[in-house]
Formats: C-alpha cells, structure tokens, sequence
C-alpha cells in the first residue's frame, strides 16, 4: 500500500540562494536514454510539459522546496521541516555511464524510470538495480519504480502486471505518470522523499531501517541562512 506522505510545495517570491531551508536532499533520475526523465523532472518543479528537451549529456539538475511533516525532536511530535531538494538527471547512454554511477553514492535517493511504450527499456531495469546496489550508499538504497508516457495508451508495450511484479520483487513502490498530463508525477517524488526522511528518523532515533547499514548515511543539513526581506 502507497503511504501519502505529508509534504507540499513552497511557493515563494525570494531567490533560491536566500531561502533558508532545513535539509538539502539529494534525489537521481535514471534509466535508459529517451525514457522521459527531463521532462519529468520539468513537469514536476515547474508543472509544465516541455517538448523540446534534447537528450541529457552527462549531468543535469534542477530544484525545488518542498515542507515535509516529521518527527520532531522528542521522536513522537510533528515538526515541519524544509527541505531543499536537488534533482539530478542523468544521461542513459552507455557512454556516460560511468560518470552517471559516480553520482550514486552521493545521491540520498533513486527515480528508476522505464518507459511504458518501450519493453526493452523494462528490460533494462534489472541492469540499472544491478548497478545500484553495486553503486549507491547501501546495498538496499531508496528506490522508486517510475514507468513513464502513461498517456501513451495506444502504444503501451508494459503492462502494470509485469511492472507491479518487478517492484514487489525487490521491495520498491511503482507508479505510472505522465509528463503530458501531470498524472503521478507529483507522487512518485513525494513517494520516495517519504522513504528518505523515515530512513533519516530512524537513525537519528536509533532504529536501523531493514537492518540495513544505510541509515549511517549521512545527511546534508542546512547551514543557517538569514530569511529574505522580499
């Protein structure tokens, strides 16, 4: 069962270097190349749908401010917590693929991509998963499935079957969106920073998540900044 995590979107008028936040988190986009994770990423911090991207080369990144609800300082009350979020894009073709890895372990996060119209890029998900776990922080890291182009019916080539056994398979949630109509989009994100931040609660109040070394993985705080005086 998908748990609803309680984050929202900031909107506000100041510049992104002088917004004050409480934690920088770090989240990857990748899979093969033409799956759709630039106008995704697009989709979700400027909720638009942009035809015109080009095939990332290397690495690419946007951002967005986000507030989560968490467990306060005593391990039982809320708290708001603001968080900066870096969404790397990745290039899926072979070439840069040694440069993609190096930012695995240094992402806190994955959006694992396929797309919807394209078996072979379903296919791939293992190899990706492989790389992963060779790759991240930990040998069990934070994934989410994303399959992409939902809006693509006609020409669907995966059905949610396949796609729901994958993901159960290595213990993952799976969403379906589109970046045409916005569908899951949203979700799919706040779905895997729900993921972080419990795995960041757990250690800093000393349950280690799936008995997994990973929750020594050390998380970026904020250094303190001086709110805007827009």
């Amino acid at each position: 069962m998908l748990v609803l995590p309680a984050i929202r979107s900031v909107q506000q008028s100041c510049t992104m270097v002088d917004w004050d936040y409480d934690y920088l988190i770090k989240l990857l986009a990748l899979g093969d190349s033409g799956v759709g994770k630039t106008t995704f990423l697009y989709r979700y911090t400027d909720s638009k749908f942009n035809r015109k991207f080009t095939t990332t080369v290397g690495i690419d990144f946007r951002e967005k401010r986000v507030v989560y609800t968490g467990t306060g300082a005593d391990g039982t009350s809320e708290r708001n917590f603001r968080v900066h979020l870096q969404l790397w894009d990745t290039a899926g073709q072979e070439r840069f693929r040694s440069l993609t890895t190096a930012f695995f372990r240094d992402a806190m996060g994955f959006l694992l991509m396929f797309d919807l119209t394209n078996q072979q890029s379903f296919l791939n998900v293992r190899n990706w998963m492989s790389q992963l776990q060779a790759n991240a922080y930990c040998d069990n890291p934070d994934v989410v499935l994303v399959g992409t182009k939902a809006d693509l019916k006609d020409t669907r080539n995966v059905n949610s079957r396949q796609a729901r056994e994958l993901a159960d398979r290595y213990g993952i949630p799976y969403l379906e969106t589109s970046a045409v109509t916005g569908v899951h989009v949203d979700s799919a994100v706040t779905t895997l920073l729900n993921l972080v931040m419990k795995r960041m609660e757990q250690s800093t109040y000393g349950s280690e998540p799936n008995g997994s070394p990973a929750a020594s993985h050390e998380v970026e705080e904020a250094p303190i900044r001086r709110w805007c005086s827009c």
